[in-house]
Formats: structure tokens, sequence, C-alpha cells
């Protein structure tokens, strides 16, 4: 069975970190997208999810990505440059990267002999 060749796409991460404390940033959430309308889009979800609870700045903020800063990042990923969205609500900073990546195939396990460390990783018996 031929390999399947990687699949290009995007790694979208959404980070907070405390401004005020300086805490090391903390990953809320990461996404594979597949197009630049897909990664854009989670963005844009989130921004419109969370804009109610934002204080007037930060939801200002959010808007005018969604309504300006929206295009130009769209259009940035289709030239495959990566792409960093921010509000910061209090002393809470919210960034969302969108990274052009290549997503590897993986072996599928039928009628392909798998390499001899994939055996050091079987699933182990649970303890209930």
């Amino acid at each position: 069975m031929p390999m399947k060749p990687p699949q290009r796409g995007y790694w979208c991460e959404c980070w907070t970190e405390d401004l005020a404390e300086g805490w090391q940033p903390i990953l809320m959430a990461s996404f594979d997208a597949y197009s630049a309308p897909q990664a854009d889009r989670w963005v844009a979800v989130a921004l419109r999810t969370i804009s109610p609870a934002l204080d007037a700045d930060a939801s200002d903020e959010a808007w005018e990505w969604l309504y300006q800063g929206r295009i130009e990042t769209r259009r940035a990923l289709l030239r495959a440059e990566p792409c960093t969205v921010s509000v910061t609500h209090a002393s809470t900073r919210i960034t969302w990267t969108i990274r052009p990546v290549a997503f590897l195939p993986l072996a599928h396990r039928q009628g392909t002999e798998l390499p001899p460390c994939s055996a050091d990783f079987m699933p182990q018996p649970r303890n209930v």
C-alpha cells in the first residue's frame, strides 16, 4: 500500500497568560485545521463566544479583528504565513496562534509491516 503524501494544514493554539502575576503562558486549547477558512473560523467562533464576557476594551479588540483583521489573517494564511490574534481582558492576555504545517499520515495497522518500535507502545490493561 503506497504511503499518502503529507497533507497541508494549520496548527491552531489558544494560550492565556496573567500579565499581573507574570505566570508562564498556559495552553488552553489546540485544533488541527485543514484550510485557512477553517483555521480563522476557529478563532472567530471563540472570540464571538467570549466577547460578551470581556471588558469594553477587550471586546472592542475582538470585534475589530472580526470585522477588519480577519481578512488580513486569512490572506496571510493563504500565503502560508503564521498569524497571531490577541485580546487583553483585565490582566489576562488570550492569544490564538495559527501556523502552517504538514500533517503526516498515520501508518495503517493492517497490511503493513510496522517498525519494530511499535511493539513498545501497546495499550496497557486498565486497572479498575
